[in-house]
């Protein structure tokens, strides 16, 4: 496809999987009925996604149990009692909160691009979470013996080998969801904090070479859980200006639910460098309507006039269901929004001649 379109990264669970994860939380269902539910999970949503016709597919995040702290779920040195981020329509979600050294990575991404890999014919891409979400854990009063300092060097390295497992395992893209971009803005408008997560993530981002990095993405949005955003109200004037200052080759932005798209898309044309690609939002997963083909198609076509050809992708705004027990989407409205993604790519590329 001339105009390369590619998925953010999670599908809603079947109602079965969802339900067996409760269970087993509660010491009702034994690991493996749940371990058995994970794999016919994982080997339908790759079957479908591919019957999508997407040209670059992702594992939908069927076993994970949050695109945010997949990596440090069951570790024992963690209490539940961390930052808590409310949404619009008033649920919260709440981070746990790091209580003792060393931090490490309980679980690499790695593990499920290669448990994908034993059933895709197709190019898999693997989202990853961002060093400064994972920042988040460590607690404002300090820890006895393991300083803040320490924390983050080893939360750089740990980032970095997950990005790296990935990359050596041959996904085709690594994806860095960093969607508490637009939420720092609104925790501090100052900007200060973005630009604090901005340069701990370019750390992580400075262990790889520049070909490398031409493999890896950030995603943005303003949070999508329960057909509730967390910090929508806050203008992208205020973040691209610093997001582009990223030293990755991709971005994909949340554009499809933008109130004006063309505003957005002159900030990306005066922020982006020239050797960043960009991937806009075409879809909207936070909207139970299907968008048709022909709106992709006019929505890429837009973005066409603004942004160079040969540096424009599409993609959806944000993940299906980032959270596990996300059923606000049913499952085949994702993977129908995601024909007319890939359907409407295919019709602006014919529309513009490549």
């Amino acid at each position: 496809m001339p105009i390369p379109t590619e998925p953010i990264g999670s599908i809603p669970r079947p109602a079965e999987l969802i339900g067996a994860m409760r269970e087993f939380q509660q010491g009702r269902l034994t690991a493996d009925r749940v371990d058995a539910l994970c794999a016919d999970a994982l080997r339908d949503t790759i079957s479908r996604f591919e019957q999508t016709g997407s040209p670059v597919i992702t594992d939908g995040e069927q076993t994970k149990p949050s695109f945010a702290t997949y990596p440090v779920h069951g570790l024992a040195n963690l209490a539940p009692d961390g930052i808590t981020v409310p949404f619009a329509d008033g649920h919260t979600r709440q981070l746990p909160r790091l209580t003792a050294g060393p931090f490490y990575y309980q679980t690499h991404a790695d593990s499920f691009l290669r448990a994908a890999q034993q059933y895709a014919t197709r190019p898999l891409k693997q989202a990853v979470i961002s060093a400064s979400l994972l920042s988040l854990l460590y607690p404002q009063a300090g820890i006895e013996r393991y300083p803040q300092e320490q924390f983050l060097s080893d939360l750089v390295r740990e980032a970095a080998a997950d990005i790296r497992c990935c990359l050596d395992a041959s996904a085709q893209k690594v994806q860095i969801d960093f969607t508490e971009a637009r939420l720092s803005i609104k925790l501090d408008p100052s900007r200060r904090l973005l630009r604090q997560f901005i340069d701990l993530n370019n750390k992580v981002l400075g262990r790889f070479s520049a070909e490398e990095r031409r493999r890896i993405g950030v995603h943005t949005c303003p949070g999508g859980d329960w057909d509730a955003t967390h910090s929508a109200d806050v203008d992208y004037a205020d973040l691209l200006p610093d997001l582009f200052a990223l030293n990755a080759g991709n971005f994909y932005l949340q554009l499809a639910s933008e109130k004006d798209r063309r505003r957005v898309l002159r900030l990306i044309r005066e922020y982006a460098r020239p050797d960043q690609m960009i991937f806009v939002g075409v879809i909207d997963p936070i909207d139970r309507r299907i968008e048709t083909a022909e709106e992709v198609r006019d929505r890429i076509l837009e973005a066409a006039v603004i942004i160079p050809i040969e540096r424009l992708g599409s993609t959806d705004d944000c993940g299906f269901a980032p959270f596990s027990d996300d059923t606000s989407t049913a499952r085949e409205t994702a993977f129908e929004k995601i024909r007319s993604r890939v359907a409407g790519t295919e019709m602006a590329a014919r529309a513009l001649g490549v």
